[in-house]
């Protein structure tokens, strides 16, 4: 059986999202982000799932991190449907409900029905790990934003579903191997570089891809943590890393910039 490392207990939205894509798998719930790379890394895990972006929080910072730090392909990505409840013991109702469970971001996405519950928000390390926190510490006034699964999983009553602000939420989640995907028709490529400090570069960097008809679909910066106002970009564009224009840009492209890490090319994910 595939063992798939993910960052949360098991009900996490990282586990249906693993689910989906390879089917039935051996679960390894992770502490973190870091502690699921670190698992694929040592080959303690088959592959990984890891959230990389949502449609409404943005991206995960974390994870582009981490994909820079660490040796390892995107082999693969998942877009999941995102609808997160709110769920609590027995014997509470909305009105009743004081603290409100969960990780950052699903906090963020609910942000304008927690407003009207009028709870203080309590940020925890997963979503699914907050629903097992309400129910084994038996929290008085309290509730957990997860999923329906997690619900279920924990034994914790739906008080509400589909509190998410944007009904359309989406997360995308890329799947982390030790082995690089193999060539597909629908391919994309990730990629993360940082230019030469001269001016133009950005620019000569982007013309590397436009010249040649193939088309950004991301681009992003983050600090490179390295030196303070220095930063890498992230970038995502059509193709396989081993297609005559791809390899041409990339060429450009190394003339241009201080470093350049291929990521990974993998099947692109369908939006559904």
């Amino acid at each position: 059986m595939t063992k798939v490392a993910f960052q949360g207990e098991i009900g996490a939205f990282s586990e249906d999202a693993a689910i989906k894509f390879f089917g039935v798998i051996e679960p390894l719930p992770s502490r973190s982000f870091a502690d699921a790379f670190e698992s694929v890394s040592r080959g303690a895990a088959d592959f990984g799932v890891v959230p990389i972006e949502n449609s409404q929080a943005g991206s995960i910072n974390d994870t582009y991190d981490l994909l820079l730090k660490y040796d390892l392909n995107i082999c693969g990505e998942i877009v999941l449907p995102v609808n997160q409840c709110l769920m609590a013991p027995e014997g509470e109702t909305p009105e009743t409900i004081k603290y409100v469970y969960s990780h950052p971001q699903a906090l963020t996405q609910c942000e304008e029905y927690l407003r009207k519950l009028n709870a203080t928000i309590m940020p925890t390390y997963d979503t699914a790990g907050s629903a097992k926190l309400v129910k084994e510490k038996g929290l008085r006034h309290s509730a957990a934003v997860a999923s329906r699964r997690a619900a279920q999983i924990y034994g914790l009553k739906l008080l509400a579903e589909n509190i998410q602000t944007n009904p359309s939420n989406y997360t995308k989640f890329v799947v982390i191997s030790r082995q690089k995907a193999g060539r597909a028709a629908n391919s994309k490529t990730s990629i993360v570089f940082a230019t030469k400090n001269m001016p133009g570069t950005l620019y000569a960097s982007l013309g590397a891809f436009a010249t040649r008809g193939i088309n950004l679909t991301k681009l992003e910066s983050r600090p490179s943590r390295q030196k303070p106002w220095e930063y890498v970009f992230y970038a995502d564009f059509e193709g396989h890393v081993e297609d005559k224009p791809c390899l041409a840009a990339l060429e450009t492209l190394r003339g241009t910039t201080k470093f350049i890490k291929i990521l990974g090319s993998y099947p692109r994910a369908t939006e559904s």
